[in-house]
């Protein structure tokens, strides 16, 4: 690292604690952010300094205002975002930049271009990118939703344009449940994204969750770190992840297929830093088309750096160092370097749900009562709670991810 001495985690829990690793890997100094619910958190005593935020344990997190003040405050080089909360604001990586603080992560332009689901199709067809059939631009109303439905034929899905994580998506057989699933999607995306827009595309009840871990840097280059397998998942939220996908392994030359085309979109956008093409890929035919790109680092990159041996979040700290030299990012040269011919061995995540099985699955805050990790040869346990640590209810309640390397 030649500019970024110091680095604020505007995140929590266990991907505040990850990325403080790599800070003092590379000889940073992080400080970390946390509210009152999370004073005895582990993230807090990661870093080499923690800063109370003041306000609703809640919503401090997404407080930016507060977070860039403490930033020019503690006189920081950088701010990294981790994922979830802030990670995908472009409103408040502009910010971050304008405060002349490095923003670890793509660019504001990068992230409003796939924030919304129906331009990122656009974006992804133009690129030559296989798309899911389905609407050109929004639905306006219900009769619009049937017709369209009916066009591409049922089954279809619904979807809030600017959602994400599995939310806003509604599956139609029929035109009454297209007609009441564009009313459930619409408010959906309105209570949750600030945004009503609703899409629809074909479904494929029988298909895989496969997607591509790229890396740009920023001036029309990017490789890829080859796939993972996501397709375990409950109410469209991801459970357990493999890499690489055994899908993808029974198929020869699938990998190059899917790697070509998420490097060809994200060269297309000079993309830079983290990011992670999405496919569908039909079970039958294995045909693949392009779902969407999160323009930050996921909760399962770390199988990804177990089968590939690289740690992206240092590889984020050092395209933003190049960046905040005013070189752009990474060099051609050193980029293309690090493409990998293939994984190593291979892994898999398993995520751990606060949750009560005997009421469906809802989710079960409270204290640990006895926490005791089994680290054997090959495991990686990306944590943050301990013995007497507590699952608060103002965020999201998945636990660590526990990575196992064969």
């Amino acid at each position: 690292m030649q500019n970024i001495e110091s680095l604020l985690i505007a995140n929590r829990g266990e991907i505040a604690v990850r990325l403080a690793r790599t800070g003092k890997k590379l000889g940073i100094r992080t400080i970390s952010i946390y509210s009152e619910a999370d004073a005895v958190s582990s993230h807090v005593k990661a870093a080499d300094e923690a800063v109370l935020l003041s306000g609703n344990s809640s919503t401090v997190y997404t407080d930016g205002e507060q977070i860039i003040r403490i930033a020019k405050e503690k006189r920081v080089d950088a701010i990294v975002p981790g994922y979830g909360f802030l990670s995908e604001n472009a409103e408040f990586a502009r910010q971050v930049k304008d405060a002349d603080v490095a923003w670890v992560g793509p660019s504001p332009e990068a992230i409003e271009a796939f924030g919304i689901k129906h331009t990122a199709r656009d974006l992804a067809e133009k690129a030559g990118v296989p798309i899911v059939p389905g609407t050109k631009g929004l639905v306006e109303n219900e009769d619009d939703a049937v017709k369209a439905a009916q066009s591409l034929g049922f089954p279809v899905m619904l979807k809030a344009t600017g959602g994400g994580g599995g939310m806003g998506l509604v599956t139609c057989s029929t035109a009454e449940e297209v007609k009441n699933g564009f009313k459930m999607v619409k408010s959906r995306g309105q209570t949750l994204f600030k945004n009503p827009g609703v899409f629809i595309e074909r479904y494929y009840p029988s298909s895989r969750h496969i997607e591509v871990q790229i890396f740009g840097n920023g001036q029309g280059e990017a490789i890829h770190f080859g796939e993972r397998e996501c397709s375990i998942q409950r109410r469209h939220q991801k459970v357990i992840e493999e890499c690489p996908s055994p899908f993808v392994q029974k198929h020869e030359g699938m990998r190059e297929k899917l790697g070509d085309a998420a490097v060809r979109l994200a060269k297309s956008i000079r993309y830079g830093s983290v990011g992670t093409i999405e496919y569908l890929v039909d079970d039958n035919t294995g045909d693949f088309f392009f779902l969407e790109m999160n323009t930050r680092l996921q909760v399962e990159h770390g199988i990804t750096e177990s089968c590939y041996n690289v740690d992206l979040v240092e590889l984020m700290l050092k395209q933003a160092d190049a960046e905040l030299a005013g070189v752009g990012g990474l060099s051609s040269q050193e980029l293309q370097a690090l493409q990998p011919m293939g994984p190593n061995g291979a892994a898999i995540e398993a995520r751990v749900y606060a949750e009560n099985p005997l009421r469906d699955h809802a989710p079960s805050p409270g204290l640990l009562q006895e926490v005791e990790w089994k680290e054997l040869g090959g495991s990686r346990i990306d944590t943050w709670v301990f013995t007497g640590s507590n699952v608060t209810p103002n965020y999201g309640l998945v636990n660590p991810p526990i990575y196992v390397k064969l």
